[in-house]
């Protein structure tokens, strides 16, 4: 079992930055496979940021250039760094992870989610 707990989410102006990060737990597998992912009302879930075993990054279009993934040394907390940020980047942002090589941005590829946490961005 793994858990996950997103947060650094909140408002900020078009133009802004903002930092998330995912404190994970609860497991003792060295390998395994995390990502970002956002959501707003109405849509479907959609991969935001991807990082592999071996420490590959994979980016939406969308965000490549602005948004950074990555992990402390200790592979507990995974990070989303959002810069120029822009209104379409608002939604719930979640935190997931799989054992099992998944084939990100597919939702239903990662096994383990956390709650999520809110991100509104103004113009």
């Amino acid at each position: 079992q793994m858990d996950l707990v997103e947060s650094g989410g909140g408002s900020v102006e078009a133009g802004g930055s903002l930092r998330l990060t995912c404190a994970r737990s609860g497991y003792s597998n060295s390998h395994y496979y995390m990502a970002w992912f956002r959501q707003v009302p109405g849509k479907e879930r959609e991969g935001v940021a991807a990082i592999d075993n071996d420490g590959l990054n994979f980016y939406a279009d969308s965000v490549r250039g602005r948004f950074t993934i990555s992990q402390n040394n200790a592979r507990d907390n995974l990070y989303l760094q959002m810069n120029s940020l822009k209104p379409e980047d608002s939604g719930m942002y979640f935190c997931a992870a799989d054992f099992a090589s998944p084939r990100w941005p597919l939702v239903g590829e990662y096994t383990y989610w956390g709650q999520g946490t809110q991100v509104s961005v103004s113009s």
